[in-house]
């Protein structure tokens, strides 16, 4: 026998794969793809559930005896339709409750026998596209027929009298196949509108959802602690009472996860997938987990397709060779422009080849006539002809092993219906290739390049009078990987100072995917902090890219992430754009949050979380006590406003006494203690300067109740050096008394987070970029740095705890 064991506290469960397995061997024997209801059960047996109810099923087309009817204890019992094409049993009449008596029980299974049939029948006359497809096209007597014959019986099941009937006494726990994830655990508040508390309450209070691969029974309970479902079971609201243990619950979760990584398309030695296996719902009846009903599908185990050699990738970003094709010696056209932007960016010429009929030079490169006069192979290929082109070009690429990688531009390689034959026929030559172990490595299609700054070249297609400045050698140590060149150009344009070493436009993916880019950052010395904007993820790529999160804060780094697509329309976007298949937003964010991402709501979300990430990846996280001062009032009552929402808390820190009695001395000198009381958030008045400003930061910074400080800056205030204007020297923030050059000195002495607010209008917009060059990350208003520093906190400390338990 094959068990897999695990342990908990002093309770320790055995799963026997061997039964589990031949209940799959013997329902694909017969055709299925399905369990009953009953071999459910048995599963659950044999997975170590405490209290599957008992069962008998009664034959389509038998005769039950008196005493098969008698079997089940109890003064009633529950008759459930068996067929494998009704799922919803409820809708259609399938399930019914009558009395514990021979003669009651049977007369309730014959007419079931043909009222499910024909209730069955006028649900999918209705509502056609729900129809298995075995019913497809039939109607009348025929359909009724043919739903007849799929009827195997009905099971006699065992009534369970349960505590309550009280909204949220009801779990549903389920394990379900995704395309993108794998195998994802989910549980919460169960019973029949299980997806309607999902949709209506916030976030995380209803069901909560996980990556089996990346949780135990532990972790997964620790997150569900955080629901409604478990408030409720637990005893925690008023009213109630506890009907569940904490360990029953972690007993479960842990079941369900273990059966889930062993029946997972991941695992290579599966002898089935476990599409879906879901309990909805659990009961509870004296302490006991009761399953009343569940269902699982199931399938056949597919190849795993061939590695890519990834450690290539360090070819693509740190080239010694690029060749470039498409490159126009009349005009400036895409291929011209990328030519002139790797030399711009600082890469050798006389280390560059363009190939292009003709020979002779452009721009002072040297041509050559075609890939096979190269004469020595190149790091890095770039492709920027047109779409049709590019099959040809990849079988000559792989045909030559000319190159470590190659960037494929162009569009027209997936986002339309035209071009997905096209894409399809350059995807089945790259997987051949990595098949047999030769060949590059693909970045796109439909990809704007990739900025090494490290690399020293820059392949974006986008005019150098168009581009945001990019400082040379002042570069953050971070990485910015974005399937929307668009949305990385964007961000960049809209906030320069991000500034990353590596900018990297992924496209299409048709080979080299975001897990595989993550997984190289993760590994790398160059950066500390990785920035991704994703729309879709290959198959099995999400989960490659949440181990690669994870290894990445487990070396230390930092982790933000964007994910668009999250409506039935943004999911078509989405796909029109990259080729990507938008999967769903709930399961991925929970995932990818999991692994230890830091993940944004919003594009502005996205870029404060980068700026913070690249600006304080060195500073100490403790906790999540807010300092918040100012010399606006308004401003103030504001911070401690936003100090909460649905998706982050921030406490506001009790000052200690050392604080508040520096706090006291310094407005007792400055002459504002008849003004100012000493209070969290504190309004300093507009009668503080640029000095006092730096004073408060930095007494409040060093306070060990703090944790992060948000400073409004005051721009407007009379005594305060905050405009570029050089005629007015008691107003200038050049003065090296101003609050920008006291902030530039301070900032680096210490260690708590210091997040600035400039709030006013365009005058404003040199003081602020005066600060962010000083090194403060500076916001417009106070509620947006109170969200920011709260959400950047929250990741960090989440990534603490992962640290914690993993090490």
């Amino acid at each position: 026998m094959t068990n897999g064991n695990f342990a908990f506290g002093t309770v320790e469960v055995s799963i026997d794969y061997d039964a589990i397995t031949h209940l799959f061997e013997r329902a694909h024997e017969e055709g299925r793809d399905t369990l009953f209801e009953y071999e459910v059960y048995e599963l659950l047996r044999e997975s170590g559930a405490e209290t599957p109810p008992g069962t008998v099923l009664l034959p389509r087309g038998g005769k039950p005896s008196d005493e098969a009817l008698s079997g089940l204890p109890g003064p009633k019992v529950v008759l459930k339709i068996v067929s494998p094409n009704i799922i919803h049993k409820t809708e259609v009449g399938g399930v019914r409750v009558v009395e514990n008596a021979p003669d009651k029980i049977r007369s309730a299974w014959r007419r079931m026998l043909y009222e499910v049939p024909e209730a069955f029948a006028a649900l999918l006359e209705k509502t056609p596209d729900m129809a298995p497809v075995e019913y497809a096209g039939l109607t009348g007597e025929a359909l009724i027929a043919a739903i007849s014959r799929d009827i195997r019986g009905v099971l006699l099941v065992q009534f369970m009298e349960t505590d309550s009937q009280a909204f949220g006494n009801e779990l549903i726990v389920g394990i379900r196949r995704t395309r993108e994830f794998g195998m994802v655990l989910g549980a919460g508040l169960g019973g029949t509108d299980t997806e309607l508390y999902a949709e209506r309450f916030r976030k995380g209070q209803a069901v909560v959802a996980a990556s089996a691969a990346l949780t135990d029974g532990e972790t997964f309970f620790e997150l569900f602690r955080k629901t409604l479902s478990y408030k409720k079971l637990a005893g925690l609201t008023r009213g109630q009472r506890r009907i569940v243990s904490d360990e029953q619950l972690i007993e479960c979760f842990s079941s369900f996860i273990d059966m889930a990584n062993h029946y997972s398309p991941d695992n290579p030695d599966a002898p089935f997938v476990i599409e879906e296996l879901e309990i909805n719902p659990f009961a509870y009846s004296d302490y006991l987990m009761v399953p009343l009903d569940g269902m699982c599908r199931f399938s056949l185990p597919e190849q795993l397709p061939a590695s890519r050699p990834v450690e290539k990738i360090d070819a693509l970003l740190h080239p010694k060779r690029i060749g470039i094709i498409g490159v126009s010696g009349s005009r400036m056209n895409f291929g011209r422009i990328i030519l002139n932007n790797v030399m711009q960016a600082g890469f050798n010429k006389d280390d560059m080849v363009v190939i292009r009929p003709g020979g002779g030079e452009i721009d002072g490169v040297r041509c050559v006539e075609s890939l096979a006069a190269l004469g020595q192979p190149l790091d890095l290929f770039v492709v920027a002809v047109g779409s049709a082109q590019v099959p040809g070009l990849v079988e000559e690429v792989l045909e030559l092993d000319c190159a470590q990688s190659v960037m494929i531009i162009p569009g027209g390689m997936g986002e339309t219906e035209e071009s997905r034959a096209r894409a399809q026929e350059v995807i089945d030559k790259i997987v051949a290739s990595h098949a047999t172990g030769v060949g590059p490595v693909f970045l796109g299609g439909n990809c704007m390049g990739v900025v090494s700054r490290p690399g020293a070249y820059d392949t974006w297609f986008i005019p150098e009078e168009k581009l945001p400045v990019l400082t040379p050698g002042k570069h953050h140590r971070a990485a910015f990987i974005s399937q929307s060149g668009a949305f990385m150009l964007t961000r960049l344009s809209q906030c320069p100072i991000l500034d990353p070493a590596y900018m990297i436009s992924v496209g299409n993916q048709t080979d080299l995917t975001l897990g595989d880019l993550t997984a190289y950052f993760a590994d790398s010395s160059e950066v500390d902090v990785i920035a991704i904007y994703a729309e879709g993820f290959n198959d099995m790529d999400g989960l490659e890219f949440c181990r690669a999160v994870r290894r990445a804060v487990l070396a230390g780094k930092e982790v933000v992430f964007y994910k668009a697509g999250r409506t039935p329309e943004g999911k078509s976007a989405t796909s029109g754009h990259t080729a990507s298949l938008a999967g769903d937003y709930t399961v991925c964010e929970s995932c990818v949050r999991q692994a230890g991402a830091i993940v944004a709501d919003s594009f502005s979300q996205f870029e404060n979380l980068f700026m913070l990430a690249e600006r304080l990846h060195g500073k100490t996280i403790r906790g999540n006590r807010l300092a918040a001062m100012s010399g606006a009032g308004f401003e103030a009552v504001g911070m401690a406003d936003s100090i909460q929402s649905d998706t982050y808390r921030m406490e506001l820190a009790p000052l200690s006494e050392e604080s508040r009695t520096r706090l006291d001395k310094l407005f007792i000198a400055n002459r504002l203690d008849n003004l100012v009381t000493v209070t969290n958030p504190l309004d300093i008045t507009p009668g503080a300067d640029d000095k006092v400003h730096a004073d408060v930061i930095r007494i409040l910074a060093e306070d060990p109740m703090v944790d992060a400080v948000v400073a409004g800056l005051d721009p407007m205030s009379p005594v305060m050096r905050t405009l570029a204007d050089p005629e007015h020297d008691q107003f200038t923030f050049e003065d090296e008394r101003s609050i920008a050059a006291l902030l530039e000195d301070l900032l680096p002495q210490l260690d708590t987070p210091i997040i600035g607010v400039v709030d006013g209008g365009r005058l404003y917009d040199p003081l602020v970029d005066k600060l962010k060059e000083a090194g403060l990350c500076t916001f417009r208003t106070s509620d947006q740095a109170v969200a920011a520093i709260a959400q950047y906190i929250e990741g960090r400390l989440n990534v603490d705890t992962i640290r914690r338990k993993v090490g």
